[in-house]
């Protein structure tokens, strides 16, 4: 083994026990035979800041009927959008969005 890597290992240890860890926020996502990623249908309902907004998850039932909202409001992130500059997506926009980690993120262009 790179006796790099055990040294790099070493120092994230480190780091921990010495309660460094809320620097160190690592996501990662297991996608395996039998599992995945679980996606859903959002619509807008406001913006919180910058490019956050408070998303509901719907269901679709008859075509050309509006979604139905299903569940209690979240904040998700667009990643469509700069987290510099204020968000611009429309209240009840439609997006897919996913949990990754402790966040939810989805993508949609304004």
């Amino acid at each position: 083994m790179d006796s790099r890597y055990t040294t790099d290992q070493q120092q994230v240890l480190a780091d921990m026990a010495r309660g460094d860890s809320v620097r160190r926020r690592e996501t990662s996502t297991l996608v395996a035979p039998g599992t995945g990623v679980s996606a859903h249908a959002v619509t807008v309902k406001s913006l919180v800041h910058r490019n956050v907004y408070s998303v509901c998850a719907v269901v679709f039932g008859d075509p050309g009927a509006p979604p139905d909202e299903i569940g209690e409001p979240v904040e998700a992130t667009n990643l469509a959008e700069s987290c510099h500059d204020e968000g611009t997506l429309p209240e009840g926009a439609c997006a897919i969005m996913l949990r990754l980690g402790e966040q939810y993120v989805f993508y949609a262009k304004p």
